[in-house]
């Protein structure tokens, strides 16, 4: 067994040498396996299809770390086919022994830290700390959701009775057959977080992941596999969301769904998901556009701080990013020299080296997606610092910094999933709270101030999900399962319940009321 590392979002730090060389050695065993041609897996088979698309690294396009299936419609009902046959067995099982497999599942996830976490690196271009930290959440996220079923007996309680003779129970059953769909920034921790939980609470599984980030999703494919997970009861499939992901939001025999991306594509599983004969729950968590609100009372050091690491970790590509900061007007240009000033320390480049912080963003789309921003931004704005391509055979581009943007001016409210954070004063902190309230979105939130009157009067009116108050490691980004609650509130999530606290797992059941009479 591997020797054990914690890295979390939290502290995103390890001075331990031993740490970083078995990462480096970990990116040389992943370059030497570029180029396989990995399966779809259905019914506990390994699986090819006629076509293939390729995966090449956003660090460097010319790596080409694999091909992956594109599945079709039949591929897609060859896997519910199998989650359904396989839930009566899986469903019936002990829930001890569930919990037991998935356990194994968590601890062969952590036992694989290093080569997930630098494949993870290379995939989508994570720093080596961001990666780790992902595959961990990843195991803590299924260990969590072991925990919850272990210490509510798996959801059974009595209820109350009329009599001695009356025997009123409530018990908590999986639904069936559930989609998992995975976005690219969180690989490890959105892909395998959910379909845990789902498989913890009896339920069988497809998983269709972005196809950014394939590989990472095949490895978590193997830690199921190689944990016992039976045939039938985990399945993975690859290709377009055109073609395999509206498929499974089509096919009447499936019963549930999460879904982790944008609101434009969370909305249309909602509406598309309740046209069947009857509700299907639909587990949907759709970005933000997340304000930092630091008063005239702050410490500007941890503001600083808190709102860089949370502006451009993983390249501002974070639904919990913070795009937004309103700066009390007596203590902006203090609070901007010092942003700036730790913005300029980021190294930009190949993220698997130890001394970059940021990589490259995902794709060509976001690559275009930032130039187009940049070219309104200035229009409207002032750039203080970034906007610019940097140099690279991958999609590297600055943090940016904009100053002056008009209130009116559309990206204060759209979601850019880039690294952009606005900066805009204030003089009134109820017109500041305002306008960090009207957007669609309200996933996480931050402040800052030393005032104990202030911070309570932020966590009563803020409307968001995630809070953080005066978090120098992140001002809006960080959660940890058990730690933080991670869910959002308006058009940042669908359901009202968060995961990584007590009451993400019931959503993957529901209700049944048994009354028995002697």
């Amino acid at each position: 067994m591997t020797e054990r590392f914690k890295v979390t979002y939290s502290t995103l730090a390890s001075p331990d040498p031993k740490l970083h060389q078995l990462y480096d050695e970990a990116v040389e065993r992943a370059k030497a396996n570029f180029g396989k041609n990995y399966p779809l897996f259905i019914n506990g088979e390994e699986r090819f299809a006629e076509k293939t698309f390729e995966k090449r690294s956003p660090v460097n396009l010319d790596w080409m770390m694999g091909t992956f299936q594109y599945g079709t419609e039949q591929d897609v009902n060859d896997a519910v086919a199998a989650a359904r046959a396989a839930f009566p067995a899986w469903s019936g099982r002990p829930w001890q022994e569930r919990v037991a497999i998935m356990r194994k599942a968590a601890d062969l996830i952590s036992d694989r830290l290093f080569d997930m976490g630098a494949n993870m690196s290379l995939e989508i271009g994570k720093n080596r700390l961001e990666a780790l930290g992902d595959v961990e959440e990843t195991a803590d996220l299924i260990r969590y959701n072991c925990d919850a079923v272990e210490k509510n007996n798996n959801f059974n309680f009595p209820l109350l009775t009329e009599s001695d003779k009356h025997h009123n129970r409530s018990v908590l059953k999986p639904y069936g057959v559930w989609v998992v769909i995975s976005p690219f920034n969180f690989p490890g921790a959105l892909a395998g977080g959910p379909a845990g939980a789902a498989l913890i609470a009896g339920n069988t599984v497809i998983l269709k992941p972005a196809t950014d980030t394939p590989l990472t999703a095949w490895f978590l494919t193997e830690c199921f596999r190689d944990a016992g997970v039976p045939a039938g009861v985990f399945n993975f499939v690859t290709g377009s969301g055109r073609v395999v992901g509206q498929a499974l939001l089509d096919h009447p025999s499936v019963d549930g769904v999460t879904f982790t991306g944008s609101y434009d594509v969370g909305m249309h599983i909602l509406r598309t998901f309740s046209t069947a004969k009857y509700p299907r729950p639909v587990i949907a968590e759709m970005g933000g556009k997340n304000p930092t609100i630091i008063s005239k009372k702050a410490d500007l050091d941890k503001a600083a701080m808190g709102v860089m690491r949370s502006a451009f970790g993983l390249q501002g590509q974070k639904c919990s990013a913070c795009s937004r900061v309103y700066v009390h007007a007596d203590v902006k240009d203090t609070f901007m020299s010092k942003l700036l000033e730790v913005t300029r320390q980021i190294n930009v480049g190949d993220p698997t080296i130890k001394d970059n912080w940021m990589g490259p963003v995902a794709n060509k789309g976001a690559y275009e997606d930032y130039k187009k921003f940049v070219a309104d931004l200035r229009e409207g704005g002032k750039i203080v610092h970034g906007g610019e391509l940097l140099e690279g055979n991958g999609y590297f581009v600055a943090p940016t910094i904009v100053d002056d943007l008009p209130e009116e001016h559309y990206l204060w409210k759209h979601e850019m999933f880039l690294p952009i954070v606005t900066i805009a004063p204030f003089t009134d902190l109820d017109d500041a709270m305002a306008r960090a309230n009207d957007v669609e979105y309200g996933l996480t939130a931050g402040f800052f101030s030393e005032d104990d009157d202030e911070v309570q009067w932020w966590l009563d009116n803020i409307q968001a999900g995630v809070l953080y108050v005066n978090r120098a490691s992140g001002a809006t980004t960080g959660a940890w399962p058990g730690y933080q609650s991670f869910g959002g509130w308006k058009g940042s999530g669908s359901t009202g319940k968060a995961a990584g606290s007590f009451y993400y797992i019931q959503q993957y059941m529901h209700e049944q009321s048994q009354t028995v009479v002697d």
